[in-house]
């Protein structure tokens, strides 16, 4: 039986809590249903030390987990989010995803304010605010492999900025 740290992280990895990992005497490997099934989602990058550090300081949190130099998680609002290292993920072909494997897209309630932090982490390159048609503003920010972010939220442009 594992020590109550140990019982805690196991829940905090699988997303369920810590009296089904007590308790549950049922099948282990259940059909999912709408219910159980958690939303995640990988990102597949080339420089792995500088992708964990970079969505360090955009997510502001620290990983989650780390699997040896193969994986980083972060977990927040009920969302996996991994960063897998393309070096060691042999057998798997993602020849077809272009340059860009994958778009994050993030929204909060400032822009300006999360713009402005953003900016000011110096992470990678950022775009300026887009406002590509009514009530939609956005900018990007792109991750060491070129990867692009879009964070969009409520924004209320300073006259002269249309």
């Amino acid at each position: 039986m594992p020590d109550t740290e140990k019982i805690v992280q196991l829940s905090r990895l699988f997303g369920v809590a810590t009296d089904w990992l007590l308790l549950y005497e049922g099948p282990m490997l259940a059909k999912p249903n709408r219910q159980s099934l958690r939303f995640g989602m990988y990102l597949i990058v080339k420089d792995f030390s500088k992708s964990v550090d970079f969505y360090e300081k955009l997510l502001s949190m620290r990983v989650s987990t780390v699997g040896a130099n193969r994986f980083a998680q972060f977990f927040f609002d009920g969302i996996c989010m991994s960063i897998m290292n393309e070096a060691h993920l042999p057998g798997h072909d993602y020849s077809g995803c272009g340059d860009h494997k994958f778009a994050l897209n993030f929204w909060i309630a400032d822009l300006a304010t999360e713009y402005e932090r953003v900016k000011s982490l110096n992470i990678g390159r950022t775009t300026e605010i887009i406002h590509p048609h009514s009530n939609y503003y956005f900018f990007n920010v792109y991750d060491p492999d070129g990867n692009v972010i879009e964070i969009t939220g409520h924004y209320e442009p300073i006259e002269g900025d249309e």
